[in-house]
């Protein structure tokens, strides 16, 4: 015995087990799903600020050995043409104008040689203090050779302008040779690096370093510039980790060299002592030697843990790829409750109210449900009602405050006034396939313009006579299934089937005000859609059905007829007999498709015509020019026109 439960009960028990199951599950996997979610976040952000910053300080570096590549290849530099070069201290102030975050460029050569141009500003207001240049300085060029005149090496500083006029020169007795200062001495080592290791520098008191690249050719040295590390600071500052978080950079032994703070240390340092880059454990609150040891071993590159005192931590780690033998190496390190404060607020939050939830909404169930069920059995009695088709007693309309189960009810009463005018003068079976309109159709019409198409299969009688009756059947409707679809796709109406012949019109009961144009489109889509049934037809073993088309548009009739019993929507007229004379005239001049001047003179500018006669129809005293539908033409959205010919028209 099949087991039923009413409306009401059960969706007072779907509702209540749905709240419940979800609140409960809420509140049970809450605690560990937020927990998991706020790691994974914690871990995406800083892994984004990793890649950011690291993408930042490798792409300075790549920019500057991209710079002095081509620096080193120049004739002046090649050659050491050092002296009295305007041209070369142009290239060098507009190579340090492009790239801001060189400080200076400069060429050493083998011999002792060195030229340098630097921006004096990039360094900070303390080295023009302690310069003094003349007012309007922007560039200092250092040029240390041996003079002509074979005398000792000198060395001449010139202040330049911004469009590199001298404004002051100094001279002396060389006292520096690049050949005993690192970044040249090393530059030529097996294996060294084309980035030198972090340093301070004097002149400027900022940490930076050099990247250089060695020569041989012409007079040979190293073409180097510094990278100063002030703009890092100020870029890791900017990054957004709360209050403990902190980005910062450093090398293979444990010395920071770029920090949030690195400024406030450094000037923190006795006066006079040397400076020094501080260790890790000086500049951070937390220890990272484990994370840093797990990834340095092959680990992820992002990590988790907890500090003596069982506060968590994530950290990313990346290297700066660019760095080569400097070992540099970017950190972003947060406190996890810190970061995600809020979210875990808003966790704890959550949990409440999803208890809340489940126990506000236990009395409101029961309610919601009988709602339910009193609209939903109402609607279920109507429509059991139209499905027996008895639609003459008193209408039972439903209303709920629920907007789907008001719209419900109007459409079922909807559907009752369409079966209750239907049924009348359709076949009951076919009324349940009819969409919902809300109006009823009463007899009579109205003159529109239309566009009337008959089509016919050639040759039906002498196909069907021997055929196995099931399979003409089968496969005329297989053809009307074909030609119709078509037909509707391109706007137009079937109005009615007589045995194989088809009956269709355009601009009713819709209006379209482009539907000669579609009738041709879809007349054209008919013959090729023919032709691939046809193909099918072939392979089958059965007859191919060749289809004749006549298309005219005129005034007619649009409506309703019949009786108070049975109706039909149909069109009348003159334009209609037209049509269907069109139509039997191709077998008359071997053409398939033959349309009326009327269809032509609207549509001339976009399908082609081949004349074929002027006639005059049975039952019509005017004579009637007859063209062929040959195809679309060019660019127009309809298939391509046939072939031009001498008989074509436009």
């Amino acid at each position: 015995m099949r087991v039923r439960i009413g409306y009401q009960p059960s969706i007072t028990a779907l509702f209540v087990a749905v709240v419940l199951a979800v609140g409960l599950s809420l509140v049970f996997l809450s605690f560990e799903r937020a927990r998991s979610i706020t790691r994974s976040a914690a871990l995406s952000f800083i892994d984004r600020v990793a890649d950011q910053t690291t993408d930042r300080v490798d792409g300075q570096f790549k920019d500057v050995l991209d710079v002095l590549t081509v620096l080193r290849q120049l004739k002046p530099v090649e050659t050491g043409a050092i002296q009295d070069s305007p041209e070369l201290y142009a290239i060098l102030a507009a190579l340090l104008r492009r790239h801001e975050q060189l400080y200076n460029i400069y060429v050493g050569y083998a011999d002792g040689a060195l030229i340098e141009l630097d921006i004096i500003d990039r360094a900070g207001p303390g080295l023009r203090a302690r310069l003094k240049p003349p007012a309007g300085t922007m560039f200092r060029l250092t040029i240390i050779d041996t003079p002509k005149d074979g005398t000792s090496r000198r060395r001449v500083t010139s202040y330049l302008s911004s469009d590199l006029a001298v404004l002051a020169q100094e001279q002396r007795e060389a006292d520096y040779d690049p050949r005993e200062r690192p970044w040249y001495r090393d530059a030529f080592e097996p294996g060294a690096g084309a980035i030198t290791e972090p340093y301070v520098f004097e002149m400027a008191s900022l940490i930076g370093y050099t990247v250089r690249v060695p020569f041989t050719q012409g007079r040979g040295g190293v073409a180097a510039g510094d990278i100063l590390l002030t703009d890092a600071e100020a870029f890791l500052r900017s990054q957004k980790l709360g209050n403990s978080g902190v980005v910062f950079l450093f090398d293979d032994s444990g010395k920071v060299v770029a920090h949030p703070r690195m400024s406030e240390i450094l000037s923190a340092q006795s006066a006079g002592a040397p400076l020094d880059l501080p260790p890790l454990n000086r500049l951070l609150s937390v220890d990272i030697t484990r994370p840093l040891e797990a990834w340095q071993r092959g680990g992820s590159p992002q990590q988790i843990f907890d500090d003596p005192n069982g506060r968590t931590y994530v950290a990313a780690f990346r290297p700066i790829k660019s760095s080569g033998s400097s070992g540099l190496r970017l950190a972003v390190v947060a406190p996890l409750d810190e970061f995600f404060a809020e979210i875990e607020e808003s966790r704890r939050s959550l949990v409440l109210l999803a208890l809340g939830f489940v126990l506000a909404s236990l009395p409101v169930v029961a309610w919601i449900g009988l709602l339910l069920s009193r609209s939903m059995k109402a609607l279920a009695a109507e429509t059991d009602r139209i499905q027996r088709f008895e639609t003459n007693g008193p209408a039972i309309d439903v209303h709920s405050i629920i907007r789907e189960i008001d719209d419900l009810g109007r459409s079922v009463s909807t559907m009752r006034t369409v079966v209750r005018t239907f049924a009348t003068f359709v076949p009951k079976r076919l009324v349940q396939q009819l969409l919902a309109t809300g109006d009823g159709l009463r007899l009579g019409g109205s003159r529109r313009e239309v566009t009337i198409l008959f089509t016919d299969i050639a040759g039906f009688t002498h196909i069907t006579e021997k055929a196995d009756p099931e399979q003409v059947m089968i496969r005329t409707s297989r053809y009307l299934a074909v030609l119709s679809a078509v037909i509707m796709e391109h706007g137009g109406t079937v109005d009615k089937f007589v045995g194989d012949a088809i009956m269709a019109i355009w601009n009713a009961p819709a209006d379209d005000p482009d539907h000669v144009a579609r009738a041709c489109a879809a007349v054209l889509a008919c013959r090729e859609a023919n032709r691939k049934l046809n193909e099918e037809f072939e392979r089958e073993g059965w007859p191919a059905y060749r289809t004749r088309y006549g298309l005219h548009t005129g005034e007619a009739v649009v409506g309703t007829i019949g009786s108070s019993d049975r109706m039909a929507y149909t069109v009348l007229g003159a334009a209609v007999n037209l049509a269907a004379r069109l139509e039997p005239l191709n077998k008359d001049y071997g053409t398939e498709i033959l349309v009326s001047e009327a269809v032509r003179e609207q549509v001339a500018d976009r399908f082609a015509f081949r004349i074929i006669d002027t006639i005059q129809p049975k039952g019509f005293e005017a004579r009637v020019r007859v063209y062929e539908l040959c195809g679309a033409l060019a660019g127009e959205a309809a298939p391509s026109p046939a072939t031009s010919s001498p008989g074509l028209s436009r």
